[in-house]
């Protein structure tokens, strides 16, 4: 693994209500690749030091289709950098795994999606790629993709089940600010 993608200078990631978390992020445009490679090394950063198996742009601040993850396990590191990745489909298999976000820290539930999903991205050389996955990388690419639209792991969640949680996770940071005081 390149240690210059694990050894930058991290990130700080917005938490929930962030509105750049609800915003449609813009695709990666060639003009934007030296920033875009500086950016993922930065993503990968933070992403181990939170830590977490996978990070969108908008998650720290930057409305780009960018997204790094990691679901390998910790002595056999594999990231994935993917630039404007979409989904070019999807099966109609349902699977149900548990959630969190590092936007949403401490917050977990059941979410239901596609059992596998085929996506097609471009590494940061430009060259074009496609991953077809299921398990864990499978949602960790749903979710994340999510995040790219605007759409939090919560909008997968009945009404009350995400009213809930937030209502939790919003309640526990206005106890941490109060506590930093």
């Amino acid at each position: 693994m390149n240690t210059a993608m694990t050894d930058a200078p991290i990130l700080p990631i917005l938490f929930h209500p962030a509105p750049i978390l609800r915003a449609k992020a813009r695709p990666v445009a060639e003009a934007d690749g030296a920033r875009v490679t500086e950016l993922a090394a930065r993503m990968l950063s933070t992403m181990y030091k939170a830590p977490g198996i996978g990070l969108a742009a908008p998650q720290v601040g930057e409305g780009l289709r960018l997204v790094v993850l990691d679901v390998a396990k910790e002595e056999t590191p594999a990231p994935m950098v993917l630039v404007n990745p979409e989904i070019v489909a999807a099966s109609t298999e349902r699977a149900i795994r548990e959630e969190g976000c590092l936007s949403l820290p401490g917050q977990y539930a059941d979410v239901e999606r596609p059992a596998r999903v085929k996506v097609r991205y471009r590494a940061l050389d430009g060259s074009r790629q496609e991953v077809e996955a299921d398990d864990l990388l499978a949602t960790c690419l749903q979710h994340e993709i999510d995040h790219l639209d605007g759409v939090m792991f919560t909008d997968h969640l009945s009404p009350l089940k995400r009213n809930m949680l937030i209502k939790k996770f919003l309640k526990e940071q206005k106890l941490k600010s109060r506590e930093a005081m």
